[in-house]
């Protein structure tokens, strides 16, 4: 009897490990993924600089409604199909660009870029202020795509019972831009 063979684990930033597409270009790996909630009110909520302190326009100044994500310096602004609630945001950081996500699995998305002084951003609401943090792991430039659906549940939920929780979800991937 042949014994199996040894199988080594996968480690997934070995370069010579790591997948890549039909014409030999290295993918995208997902570096972390946290689960963060986001205090929506009045329609808002940001992504901002966790030092924020020097931030040109902290939030929620100069706010657009009716904008899905609009970014400032340090800052994303996001508008939510509903009023109050509670929405849940997966943020993924990425070592490079992440593949494109199925368009129609979605309500909205957008693009923006982010400068991170610190590497560590905070989730923004109105009267709440900030609330939870997360990791890109380094200061710099990123890349920002966004996508969210459950907008339409989230807007009569408002409209109806008032709060929900869950009912909107984002998902906001970074990727450096250098």
């Amino acid at each position: 009897m042949n014994p199996s063979p040894t199988r080594h684990p996968r480690l997934p930033f070995q370069q010579e490990n790591r997948l890549r597409n039909p014409e030999g270009v290295l993918l995208a790996q997902l570096v972390r993924q946290q689960r963060v909630n986001a205090h929506v009110e009045y329609h808002s909520f940001a992504l901002q600089e966790s030092h924020d302190g020097d931030l040109p326009v902290p939030f929620p100044d100069d706010y657009e409604r009716d904008v899905f994500l609009n970014g400032f310096p340090g800052r994303l602004d996001f508008y939510s199909g509903g009023h109050t609630h509670t929405a849940t945001v997966i943020v993924e950081v990425w070592d490079g660009p992440p593949p494109a996500q199925e368009a129609s699995a979605w309500d909205e998305q957008g693009e923006a870029e982010f400068e991170s002084a610190s590497g560590e951003v905070a989730v923004w609401s109105g009267s709440v202020g900030r609330t939870e943090t997360f990791a890109l792991g380094s200061p710099g430039p990123w890349h920002v795509r966004a996508y969210c659906v459950g907008r339409a549940e989230a807007a009569a939920l408002s409209e109806g019972e008032g709060t929900g929780h869950d009912v909107e979800r984002y998902l906001v991937q970074f990727w450096p831009a250098t």
